[in-house]
């Protein structure tokens, strides 16, 4: 939308013109690299599309430089900074390469008044494409995720921390908190460089 940080990245193996600037994709893949967590349904009318072939490099900015506004030339290479072609920007950028996937695969069994048990599974950044291995590699310093139980309002009712991808929501947990349906249950991947990753999430109505 043309933002620094409200993207998605598409792959398609056809495009065809049916129209004044207008295409036909097909064997289309939404949300590539991670994006899948935060993609809306539709892109509103007027959002950007950028062809990437491969010529796009990393900003090299340091870890104490994420979310700093700092102002940037763009325009043809080939050109002098001051030339009229070039844009002046000022951006803040929270590194977001960083981001941990949210996870998938999300589960909850159980009933109310019985425990609930949750499971998910993880996702990775780093070398995340050998299907030889058992599992992909943490691509973290730890394995930490950040879980939350909110009611139908949206409310938090509790939080919690797990170390591996499973947690029960014991019947005492929901007494006390005071869970009625529909609720739900998200979970992200946190990681010591960036913070919380994007929210996989499940609604649960009875």
């Amino acid at each position: 939308d043309g933002s620094s940080g409200n993207w998605e990245v598409i792959q398609f193996a056809t495009a065809t013109l049916v129209d004044i600037d207008t295409y036909d994709l097909s064997l289309r893949l939404r949300g590539q690299a991670g994006t899948d967590g935060m993609m809306p349904d539709v892109w509103p009318e007027n959002s950007y599309v950028v062809a990437l072939d491969g010529k796009p490099q990393q900003i090299a900015l340091a870890a104490s430089e994420r979310g700093l506004a700092r102002h940037y030339r763009v325009g043809p290479a080939g050109r002098a900074y001051d030339d009229p072609s070039y844009t002046h920007l000022v951006e803040a950028f929270d590194g977001i390469g960083l981001r941990p996937y949210a996870p998938c695969h999300l589960r909850v069994t159980g009933s109310f008044g019985a425990n609930f048990q949750c499971s998910w599974v993880r996702r990775t950044r780093v070398d995340g494409d050998n299907w030889a291995s058992y599992e992909v590699p943490l691509g973290e310093a730890q394995e930490l995720y950040h879980l939350r139980v909110r009611d139908g309002t949206g409310a938090i009712l509790r939080e919690v921390f797990p170390t591996t991808p499973k947690w029960t929501y014991y019947a005492a947990f929901q007494a006390s908190d005071g869970v009625t349906a529909p609720f739900s249950i998200e979970v992200a991947q946190v990681s010591d460089r960036f913070g919380d990753g994007l929210f996989e999430r499940i609604e649960i109505n009875g």
